[in-house]
């Protein structure tokens, strides 16, 4: 045997198989991505960390930018690859991959061009982590959640788009601003469909328990004085304002993200609303994935919170379905 530093400092008694118990991917190595990957790292959530790309120079340096920062980490392993078999044995795949949308270019076409991208990515995750979780982060959520569920063929609850989770938090933070209190301490759900077509449920808004709309009846509505109805534009408004600023959204999709995901990987079972398949919720009769509060574990989504919604709002669920399943029934797979 050759006299190594390493053997001569250390005196190996067990020949040990290290095999990775958490282990997650993140497909997609952009932006959302990085901030997705370093606030997993940050938060300690797995003990081995895949990323997967196309472009082979950006996701190289992406992995050891990150593993010369590892002595910060309590993580051993980073590894990247553009070969899916880097993702074998996962229990969380975090899909941020997909095309941005071009000038002139319709939604239907763009919603295609991803499908695509899926086409390819799904069946190599599939492949290599038959029993992970997928968490759909690409955009539109609520369509690719849906397409990632038709092509990988597992059951509703292992397919989760990450959904309202950050309009919900964005929702509390401008409570928490207004009233002068933390946003943990502010209650109120964002539903139905990430963005401009979101559903604020007014009647659900509170802090320790008491109702804002018993305080304010008219909370929400064109007749409120206080206008609260604009912190729900607000919600749906600011990311094109930050994308108009600096290009593009990361930080707080990252920060959502990885709190998705912690309650995933250490069984919480906090309720989040998040995109699940709710057909036959809310008199919903097609094959639709819309943000309903969900509690999240270690099988995915195992539980719907049944939410009064007035007759408004189910309205909006509906409409929002209508327009969904427009576009889905258009898609070729």
């Amino acid at each position: 045997m050759a006299f190594t530093v390493k053997n001569q400092l250390i005196l190996n008694v067990l020949k040990e198989e290290q095999v990775p118990q958490n282990k997650i991917t993140v497909v997609g190595v952009g932006a959302v991505g990085m901030a997705c990957a370093i606030t997993i790292l940050t938060k300690d959530l797995a003990d081995k960390l895949a990323l997967v790309g196309v472009i082979e120079d950006k996701l190289k340096g992406e992995m050891m930018d990150l593993q010369h920062g590892s002595l910060f980490l309590k993580m051993p392993k980073i590894v990247s690859g553009k070969d899916y078999s880097v993702t074998a044995n996962l229990k969380l795949v975090i899909v941020t991959a997909g095309a941005p949308q071009q000038e002139g270019e319709s939604h239907l076409n763009l919603v295609q061009r991803n499908v695509n991208i899926f086409k390819f990515i799904v069946p190599n995750i599939v492949k290599y982590s038959p029993n992970c979780k997928l968490l759909i982060v690409s955009n539109p959520v609520y369509i690719l959640t849906y397409v990632a569920w038709k092509l990988s063929d597992f059951p509703k609850n292992r397919v989760i788009g990450s959904g309202c989770n950050l309009d919900s938090a964005h929702f509390h933070y401008l409570m928490g601003e207004r009233l002068g209190a933390h946003s943990l301490s502010c209650y109120g759900w964002v539903l139905g469909e990430h963005g401009d077509s979101s559903v604020p449920v007014w009647s659900g808004v509170n802090v320790a328990g008491m109702s804002l709309k018993n305080l304010h009846p008219s909370l929400g509505t064109d007749a409120d004085s206080e206008n609260w109805k604009d912190d729900h534009k607000q919600v749906t408004e600011s990311a094109y304002e930050v994308i108009k600023l600096k290009s593009y959204t990361s930080w707080a999709i990252g920060l959502s993200v990885a709190d998705l995901a912690e309650s995933i990987m250490k069984t919480l079972r906090r309720v989040h609303p998040i995109s699940t398949m709710i057909k036959g919720v809310y008199g919903i009769s097609e094959d639709v994935f819309l943000s309903v509060p969900c509690l999240l574990g270690q099988n995915g989504i195992s539980d719907l919170v049944k939410v009064n919604l007035n007759l408004e709002e189910e309205s909006h669920l509906k409409k929002s379905t209508d327009t969904l399943w427009g576009i889905q029934k258009e898609l070729q797979f």
